[in-house]
Formats: structure tokens, C-alpha cells, sequence
């Protein structure tokens, strides 16, 4: 059964991060709040690169904070991003963001926020935004 959470929370601490970005080449601003099973909250933002594929996009750098912290899984994700910071649109998550996402969760319970602001947000499942996923338990071997 799923747990309720703060989303305004949740949101809150990406936009708090997100100054941090580091987007010389874009001037793209991403940042991101993963919310743990353990109630942690854990963010990260995007940091790009000269050589533009050495780069990593915020919602992995949060999910790589939560790893590292020895999280395993994560409830909930605030995603907020916008040219010079400014949060004007929804950012989604591009698609290798949403297969690591589902590398930590249960894709049916997973939220998924993208947020101009605590009260200005989308919510959906991480099932809705990636349909028929691959995942941990299609390679267990019996």
C-alpha cells in the first residue's frame, strides 16, 4: 500500500538545489528530490560537460546521492528545470532517467512530479511515463 508524502515538500527541496546546476553550455537549470523508503530525501542536479555525453541529468545524480547513501528504494521524484532557472514549463524526464528510476521502484506506486513550483505540479506514476518497463525481476534466473 502506498504512503502518502509532502509534495510541496519534496518540490521544494529541488528548487532549493537547483542554483547548483551547473549548465554553462545549455543554460538548461535541472534539479531533483528523490524521496527514500526511509522517509530521506536526497538531491541532486544536472551537471553538464564539455564532452556533452560526459554529463548527467539531475534525476540520476539525486538517484545516485540516494545509492550511495544505501538507499535501494524511492517512493517519489520532484523534478523541477527551466532555462536560466526559470521553472516556465513541466521538465519531464528524458527516458534514460526514467529506466533508472525504475531500477529503485515499483513502477505502478512510483510518483513522478514535475513542478514549476509547490503549488504548480503534474504528478504521475512512473508505469504512465514508461509503459511495459524492463526491470530487475526480468532477469532473475530460476
Amino acid at each position: 500500500m502506498e504512503k502518502d508524502f509532502d509534495r510541496g515538500e519534496l518540490i521544494r527541496r529541488a528548487l532549493e538545489q537547483q542554483p547548483a546546476a551547473y549548465a554553462p553550455y545549455s543554460g538548461f537549470y535541472v534539479s531533483a528530490a528523490v524521496l527514500a523508503d526511509s522517509g530521506e530525501i536526497y538531491t541532486g542536479v544536472n551537471v553538464e560537460n564539455a564532452s556533452y555525453p560526459a554529463g548527467i541529468c539531475a534525476e540520476r545524480n539525486a538517484i545516485a546521492h540516494a545509492a550511495a547513501c544505501g538507499e535501494r528504494r524511492i517512493r517519489a521524484i520532484a523534478i523541477v528545470g527551466g532555462p536560466g532557472g526559470e521553472n516556465r514549463d513541466y521538465c519531464a524526464p528524458c527516458g534514460i532517467c526514467r529506466q533508472v528510476m525504475r531500477e529503485f521502484c515499483n513502477p505502478k506506486e512510483m510518483r513522478v512530479l514535475t513542478a514549476k513550483s509547490p503549488e504548480d505540479f503534474r504528478e504521475r506514476t512512473l508505469e504512465e511515463l514508461l509503459p511495459e518497463s524492463f526491470g530487475p525481476e526480468d532477469l532473475i534466473r530460476e
